[in-house]
């Protein structure tokens, strides 16, 4: 049974009321919490608080239909609560997420130019222990905390995107084998830089390939030609992510370009863990479960995708942001831009299969747009945008 099911189960037992829980994720919010002047705290979700630094004022009250979930809890706490649900903490990598993790956090202990000390960052250390216990792991502990890790991993993506116009938040599609010397990387860029400077939210799988070059258009928003080409410059010397030093170059733009006005979201996992997650995604929801992943890339995107040239991976996608466009399933189609049109016409021709589908009415209300032009796609993206919802 998944997780939320299970949640959802343990909760029709308990009195239904319909007020939202509120939630606490920070000292700040603790605080408030506890100095309320009600001494019963009803409805409130503690995520990963240490209540044990506050126990004097923590057991001052009783805590009816309440949510823990990895916290810390003075002795005799739970004989003060009613109805309340308790989640232990599952361990140092898979401890609940109170937020989307940043590339500092993920590539913590990390040294530019010593790149065995990727084994002792958090991802690195994430990794390999998900390689040992099992891509599919058979221990029921291992796959509770792997899936309790992904459900505050997605709540915090949410109550980030919370924050965007869900019609500006637009995905990009595309290999993780574009090679940083190809003009196509460039290409994306710039189309990017542009559409995160117009206000969109710019949302990948997280890797590399053409999943960097959309972040790296948006780390570079707000900045010069000459300084964007002095980043793909820096770039291209560790072309595929395989090559060492392509992580270190990545590393070097941040720090020379600091980027604190523009965000793009990266959405990447650990099935594929052996592509690194892009450090210039400003904020990153990385999962355990690639289906979680990538159903959230498709189900988020409702400013549109651009597909660009991809291999097996991509052309699922197509077809996976075709059914719910199909069947209007979020109450409109988005558009679905194809950019490249020798390999959308003829190297995969998916362009013509389309047309095609729908001309016989296999598929109804795609929105499609087959283009080379940066400026015709940034039209189109916009002119949808800003469509009467």
């Amino acid at each position: 049974m998944h997780y939320a099911d299970f949640f959802l189960n343990l909760r029709r037992k308990l009195p239904k009321m319909s007020k939202k829980y509120i939630k606490v994720n920070d000292d700040w919010e603790l605080a408030d919490a506890l100095h309320q002047e009600e001494e019963d705290i009803r409805r409130h979700a503690f995520l990963g608080m240490n209540l044990t630094a506050e126990s004097e004022l923590a057991l001052k009250h009783t805590y009816t239909d309440c949510l823990f979930l990895g916290c810390s809890l003075p002795v005799g706490f739970k004989r003060r609560t009613k109805d309340s649900l308790f989640f232990p903490n599952m361990g140092e990598l898979f401890h609940l997420c109170s937020h989307l993790y940043t590339a500092d956090e993920l590539y913590e202990g990390y040294e530019v130019g010593q790149p065995e000390t990727y084994q002792q960052c958090f991802d690195g250390r994430v990794y390999r222990h998900y390689l040992k216990k099992g891509k599919r792991a058979e221990d029921i502990k291992e796959t509770l905390a792997r899936t309790m890790h992904d459900h505050s991993i997605s709540d915090c993506m949410h109550e980030f995107l919370s924050g965007y116009d869900e019609r500006h938040v637009v995905g990009v599609m595309g290999g993780h084998g574009l090679r940083r010397t190809d003009q196509a990387y460039a290409q994306i860029v710039r189309l990017s830089k542009r559409l995160t400077e117009e206000g969109f939210l710019m949302v990948t799988g997280g890797g590399p390939g053409a999943m960097e070059a959309t972040h790296l258009g948006a780390w570079m928003a707000g900045r010069g030609e000459l300084e964007v080409m002095d980043a793909l410059h820096t770039m291209r010397t560790a072309p595929a992510y395989t090559d060492e030093g392509w992580l270190d170059t990545a590393m070097r733009i941040r720090s020379r370009y600091p980027q604190r006005d523009y965000h793009s979201l990266g959405i990447p996992t650990w099935l594929y863990g052996h592509e690194p997650s892009t450090p210039l995604a400003t904020h990153i929801a990385k999962f355990f479960e690639n289906s979680i992943r990538e159903d959230s890339i498709l189900a988020i995107a409702r400013g549109g995708i651009i597909y660009t040239p991809g291999s097996a991976g991509t052309l699922q996608e197509v077809f996976q942001a075709a059914v719910p466009n199909h069947y209007l399933s979020f109450g409109y189609a988005s558009p679905m831009i194809f950019m490249g049109k020798e390999f959308w016409t003829r190297e995969v021709p998916i362009w013509p299969l389309l047309q095609d589908l729908l001309a016989r009415e296999k598929y109804k209300n795609l929105l499609l747009t087959l283009s080379e032009s940066e400026n015709e796609i940034v039209s189109t993206i916009k002119a949808f945008s800003e469509q009467t919802q």
